[in-house]
């Protein structure tokens, strides 16, 4: 059975070889994703202290990028979400452009406007968070 307004997505290049090929083409290959822009965000692993790379769907804010946080409306949220609830510094790589990044869970006041940019990129987080009980977050992600 089909959601309202949820469009599968092609999974021909995702995970560790989406950024493999983003990182070895300066975003040449990945950065466009099932149409949309992707983005790799690197995180400091809580408990293991090493580096975690995700590639992840991106809006633009102003000088901010926004991600979020859906996992595909899994119940519980993505590792690099709570990667950056423990530590808020991260890096960013945009094609061939390297950014180091604070990151800040938007605000409920924010939220309603940056989840309709986010949305306007992906259709799909609405049917994401028709899945879950917890409240997705958007991440915003301000260059330091």
């Amino acid at each position: 059975m089909s959601e309202a307004g949820y469009r599968p997505p092609d999974l021909a290049l995702v995970g560790a070889e989406h950024v493999a090929r983003y990182r070895e083409t300066g975003g040449e290959v990945g950065y466009e994703w099932n149409g949309v822009p992707t983005l790799l965000l690197t995180t400091v692993g809580r408990r293991s202290g090493q580096p975690r790379t995700s590639a992840l769907i991106f809006g633009r804010d102003g000088a901010d990028y926004l991600v979020v946080a859906s996992k595909g409306g899994a119940p519980a949220a993505p590792q690099w979400y709570l990667n950056l609830t423990d530590q808020a510094a991260a890096n960013i790589q945009v094609r061939a452009e390297h950014l180091s990044v604070v990151a800040r869970t938007a605000s409920d006041e924010e939220k309603p406007r940056l989840w309709k940019i986010m949305t306007g990129v992906w259709p799909n987080y609405d049917a994401y968070q028709a899945r879950t009980a917890r409240p997705i977050p958007v991440v915003v992600l301000t260059p330091a």
